[in-house]
């Protein structure tokens, strides 16, 4: 039977160069032990501190600093999660199912917006929009300073709030000038954590000599990356089958791609590419005739 080598041709992973504040709220009416406000904060996908009606903190040890050094910052979250924000979404919500004439039943308002920040080339991105019902409702064009109604419900809200101009250009400041200039604070405090990075360990798996192979890796964190088969350097899709990442006990993460071979061709033509989301290093894995680990971890040459 043919058998693999795993080979790493190029090993050494850097963090994505791209980061993320981003604030997701929640008002909702009609749902039973769950709080009618609920405010997360999250840098590069990892929830950093929560809120709502009764409870603001961080989610970790790092973030007690921010609480000392940043008081503006903290101040501002305090706001938003207290008295800005649960009352403004309560009314719109209210609102909302009015015109709608959705006099019961469950309702869910959500509210996402942050920025984006590449710390390669300084480029700085905004964003925000609202939720309704778990459909997309209504989007802020900060280039044109206008809103986008992806629904017919939406033109409404979309021809008051386009008068509201100067709403508007608080809305472009805060998210093209002051999140970013947060989140870099957020990620100088949290820099252990939001900017650490783990390589995988990668194997090559196949359980029976017809069966796919499995290229598994395992141990890498963050969780953004990629992982793809490809024939003579060009991506394949054909016979390949993506999984899931999951996550390990130990806070890192695990994933794998399989790809169904033929027995007949040259396997080193094929190489596992596994690499971190907005990084340019990438682990590559060769098939050759050598070593082929099965499902019980045991090999054969």
């Amino acid at each position: 039977m043919k058998t693999l080598l795993l080979f790493l041709l190029f090993c050494r992973a850097s963090s994505a160069v791209k980061h993320t504040l981003k604030f997701v709220l929640t008002g909702s009416s009609g749902v039973s032990a769950f709080p009618d406000f609920l405010a997360v904060i999250e840098v590069n996908e990892n929830q950093v501190a929560y809120c709502d009606a009764d409870t603001f903190g961080p989610k970790h040890e790092w973030g007690k600093n921010v609480v000392e050094n940043d008081p503006e910052q903290v101040q501002w979250y305090r706001n938003e999660c207290y008295e800005d924000k649960p009352y403004f979404l309560k009314e719109m919500l209210s609102s909302l199912k009015q015109r709608f004439n959705q006099s019961e039943g469950v309702h869910i308002l959500q509210l996402m917006s942050g920025c984006e920040l590449d710390d390669t080339t300084g480029q700085v991105s905004g964003f925000l929009q609202y939720g309704y019902d778990g459909e997309d409702f209504i989007v802020l064009d900060l280039n044109t300073l206008t809103w986008i109604a992806p629904t017919p419900k939406a033109v409404i809200t979309k021809q008051r709030w386009d008068t509201e101009r100067g709403r508007t250009k608080y809305n472009v400041r805060f998210f093209t000038q002051m999140c970013p200039q947060w989140l870099k604070r957020l990620l100088h405090y949290g820099e252990k954590t939001l900017l650490r990075t783990d390589p995988p360990s990668v194997s090559l798996l196949q359980k029976t000599p017809s069966s796919a192979v499995s290229c598994h890796a395992t141990g890498f964190y963050p969780d953004r990356a990629l992982m793809l088969w490809s024939k003579d350097g060009e991506e394949i899709h054909e016979g390949v089958e993506h999984g899931e990442i999951l996550p390990n006990h130990d806070g890192t993460f695990q994933m794998s791609v399989d790809l169904n071979v033929s027995s007949a061709e040259d396997w080193r033509r094929y190489h596992c590419v596994f690499q971190f989301d907005g990084a340019e290093d990438r682990i590559i894995t060769e098939l050759d005739e050598a070593v082929i680990r099965t499902n019980r971890g045991e090999s054969s040459v």
